[in-house]
């Protein structure tokens, strides 16, 4: 290309070549390498990489979205490949991914990543938007490598072989995100749907409200991942509010529970989401697995969550609960909400500030969830959070640090009782410092422990 910009990023990695390549290979590739901040989304279903396949992504361009479609060509499997932009925001883009040998380590690699460019609109554009465009590769594929490297290990030390696992809430925040870590690893995923499942895909059909089960989609697998549950933090909580967000849980892992109890070939385990509010508003010391249920709608719904899915455990199947905290990721969640008013330097404490936060770094979710279904003393419930939880005052700051923003504009309980009504106080001005304790004196050991860490990973804010 003439006129074209370079960029290149080398990481030495602790897995043969094999593996690296295998990853790349493999479905949910992509879907694992997009920032999370980046606001980048696939479109449709993206293959795996082949000679000729294409993928189609929507990508912010300003205040506008815009294609981009590339072409995967020059396959080499196991070596690597490359993909040329057909239609998109660049005059031009060809991008060369190398799985590398190390000499002498067996044990190791190298991956690299080789990009050649034209922006549009020749000396000018280059002029106008090349160090911005330097900028965020540096900071995208410095992300990238630091995923991939956690991705990699994680499956070296926990996948000792290809498991078959059927994931409920495939679409949302966290199961999509599932997905795509265990598709990575070599594992065969199917999806767990509420409507039309797609047989070429190996979907399974669970509908709660229906009452309908595909019990024979279920039979062989190795383990259920049942993340599915109407969200609890969008809009004020009317009684049908309240009625969807308990029914959708406890009817659905009863269903499910009652399917795979009835299986002549049952799953070694079933992974069955509750959530941190079963301990409701904790105020003061921190608390572990050892404390018993609180009080308030949420902690009896996740009491009722966790008690539905006992028909599996008394048919044999070990049956384990993460009691999932504040699920950090920029691509949604809590955290996607903070960011826009912290970014405009209108964040600050909640209420008093004083409510604990128990967060958890997604990738560290993801990590937990796999080592539970391999981990055969892994049964009943866990604390899915990360060893250092917070209280909001703290978070805010920390939060404004990472944006490098003020973060001292309160927000008043009463007003946010006004406009959430019991939500507020469920979800928002209440809260409990939960620690995890059965987790602590395990082998699973987490990559992000801290919570600057952590924001800075998913908001693609590294430190300079």
């Amino acid at each position: 290309m003439s006129d074209a910009r370079r960029f290149e990023r080398s990481s030495r990695l602790d897995v043969p070549v094999s593996a690296l390549a295998a990853w790349h290979f493999r479905r949910g590739a992509l879907e694992r390498l997009i920032p999370p901040w980046s606001g980048v989304a696939a479109k449709g279903d993206a293959p795996p990489v082949s000679e000729g396949s294409r993928v189609t992504l929507s990508i912010p361009v300003g205040p506008f979205r815009t294609e981009w479609v590339a072409r995967h060509e020059s396959v080499e499997t196991g070596r690597g490949f490359v993909d040329v932009m057909e239609r998109g925001p660049f005059a031009a883009w060809r991008h060369r991914h190398s799985f590398l040998p190390v000499e002498g380590n067996a044990g190791a690699s190298e991956l690299r990543d080789g990009i050649e460019f034209r922006l549009k609109g020749g000396r000018l554009g280059n002029l106008l938007a090349g160090f911005a465009v330097d900028r965020m590769l540096k900071r995208d594929f410095a992300w990238r490598h630091r995923r991939m490297a956690i991705d990699l290990r994680r499956h070296a030390e926990l996948s000792d072989e290809p498991l078959r696992i059927a994931v409920s809430g495939a679409s949302g925040l966290v199961g999509s995100q599932l997905c795509a870590f265990l598709s990575t690893g070599g594992h065969d995923v199917r999806r767990i749907v509420r409507a039309r499942p797609d047989a070429s895909r190996g979907d399974i059909l669970l509908d709660a409200e229906r009452g309908e089960v595909d019990a024979a989609g279920l039979e062989g697998l190795d383990a259920v991942v049942h993340l599915a549950g109407e969200p609890i933090a969008e809009g004020r909580w009317s009684e049908a509010k309240k009625k969807a967000i308990r029914e959708s849980r406890v009817r659905g892992t009863s269903l499910l529970a009652r399917a795979l109890a009835g299986l002549s070939l049952k799953p070694r385990c079933l992974i069955s989401a509750s959530a941190i509010g079963f301990y409701g508003d904790r105020p003061g010391s921190p608390i572990d697995e050892s404390a018993g249920r609180g009080t308030g709608f949420l902690a009896e719904t996740c009491e009722l969550w966790e008690r539905a899915a006992r028909e599996a455990a008394d048919a044999g199947i070990r049956t384990v609960h993460p009691r999932i905290g504040i699920v950090l990721s920029g691509r949604g969640g809590a955290l996607a909400k903070m960011r826009l008013p912290f970014s405009l330097g209108l964040g600050g404490p909640i209420g008093s500030g004083r409510q604990g936060m128990s967060w958890v770094a997604l990738d560290d979710l993801l990590a937990m969830i796999l080592f539970a279904i391999v981990t055969p003393s892994m049964s009943g419930p866990f604390n899915a959070t990360a060893p250092n939880p917070v209280d909001n005052a703290t978070f805010g700051r920390t939060l404004g640090k990472v944006l490098a923003r003020p973060a001292i504009i309160p927000t008043p309980g009463f007003a946010l009782e006004v406009a959430f009504g019991e939500l507020a106080n469920e979800a928002l001005l209440a809260g409990a410092l939960v620690k995890p304790a059965r987790l602590a004196v395990t082998r699973f050991r987490f990559d992000f422990p801290e919570l600057e860490d952590a924001l800075r990973f998913e908001l693609g804010r590294p430190r300079d």
